[in-house]
């Protein structure tokens, strides 16, 4: 019987990102379960729940990271609700999860915390490469859930999902909401010359026309995307996954900065130092000169002798990211660490990153890594339960909203 490692944290006193002691962070210890991928996957809630920190990954063996998978009972506490505490039972009966073929592993581990099994579809491709969807259960009357990132190969998955989509419009589905952990063309929201397109706005069309009801999307490259759909959009930030790992370091306040990688990403560059109580701020001053080409100029802000956290919302070639570190070392930094929410990793990312620049780089599973893609410095956690949570919250209130129509 195969079997999966669950990591989650035992009955000891939680610690504090605002604790007004010396260290900024505390350490918990973890223990470790080991569950049958046959045994009942029904979503229970026990009275005396533990205490919802996210888990530590574990030590890093031949380059290839652990990855935390986590259940109902690592919940971030800012997702504690009472009716977690209190057992209430929701039914899923109208509420079904269904899994595109670019992150199959994410899907699997959102169903799992939400006690339901993923529906059954069939989705296969053409000898000349067109898309076939099918749908093997019923769905009408329900409240739909499709699970698929426009990763690479983009133009494929993004396709997928539209027929996807189409399917469960001509089954009769009640709602269909699309979440899009990477939402692939969020870059290209903008013109920044003359005769260029916007094809985050043309991507938004699409989905919409094609039926979908609902968008949940994690990170958006700009807040500013979510506008270009007509239809309601549910904005999920992965930084407090993030940010309760890094909370289980024990890296003082006084030796922290938080680094945007470049102008643009100021703004939440200063929100993730703000939850960091707040850190002191610097910024990476980039010229570029084309696509996936970037250049580092200077720096504004001292990090010497500090720790600097890099954040970003994704790493694409990893050219500023890397250029960005290897600028910190020049002036005095201590130690590098890079976090993001989407692992693109373009070549040569992976040589770029596993240089040595970094003493970690963090990343989520909003995009599947491939094997090939490990290195020794890398860190991957899950935001299955931060997803599968908002996915209820999501569904309890259109059900809520039916009720009074």
């Amino acid at each position: 019987m195969a079997s999966l490692t669950i990591i989650s944290p035992c009955n000891s006193s939680s610690s504090s990102l605002s604790s007004s002691s010396s260290s900024l962070f505390a350490g918990s210890s973890l223990s470790h379960k080991t569950v049958g991928y046959n045994q009942s996957r029904s979503r229970t809630c026990a009275s005396n729940s533990f205490k919802c920190n996210l888990p530590q990954p574990v030590d890093i063996g031949n380059g290839k990271p652990t990855v935390p998978i986590v259940n109902e009972r690592t919940l971030p506490k800012f997702l504690e609700s009472a009716r977690m505490e209190t057992s209430v039972n929701r039914n899923g009966a109208k509420l079904k999860v269904f899994s595109g073929t670019a992150n199959p592993a994410l899907s699997q581990e959102i169903a799992w915390y939400m006690g339901l099994e993923l529906g059954k579809i069939n989705i296969k491709r053409f000898a000349d490469g067109e898309i076939y969807v099918l749908l093997q259960e019923s769905v009408r009357g329900c409240d739909v859930y499709l699970v698929q990132s426009t990763c690479p190969p983009a133009n494929e998955n993004l396709m997928e999902l539209l027929i996807m989509v189409d399917a469960c419009r001509r089954a009769s589905a009640k709602n269909i909401t699309v979440v899009i952990p990477y939402f692939g063309y969020a870059r290209a929201d903008r013109k920044t010359q003359g005769r260029e397109s916007i094809a985050a706005k043309l991507v938004a069309n699409l989905i919409t026309e094609a039926g979908a009801n609902r968008v949940l999307a994690c990170d958006l490259h700009s807040g500013q995307s979510m506008g270009y759909f007509d239809i309601p959009v549910d904005h999920v930030h992965c930084q407090s996954v993030i940010l309760d790992y890094l909370a289980s370091k024990t890296i003082s306040s006084d030796d922290m900065v938080v680094v945007s990688p470049d102008v643009g990403g100021v703004a939440r560059a200063r929100s993730f130092a703000k939850k960091l109580s707040d850190a002191p701020l610097a910024i990476v001053d980039k010229r570029r000169h084309g696509h996936n080409v970037a250049e580092v100029m200077n720096l504004i802000g001292d990090v010497k002798g500090k720790v600097a956290v890099m954040v970003d919302d994704m790493i694409d070639t990893a050219g500023t990211i890397a250029k960005g570190a290897a600028l910190l070392h020049q002036e005095g930094a201590r130690e590098v660490y890079a976090c993001c929410s989407h692992a693109v990793f373009s070549p040569p990312a992976i040589d770029r990153l596993s240089s040595g620049l970094f003493q970690e780089v963090i990343i989520t599973n909003t995009l599947p890594v491939a094997e090939k893609n490990y290195f020794p410095q890398l860190t991957v956690l899950s935001v299955a339960n931060l997803l599968g949570e908002t996915i209820w919250r999501v569904h309890d209130d259109c059900s809520v909203s039916s009720i009074f129509q």
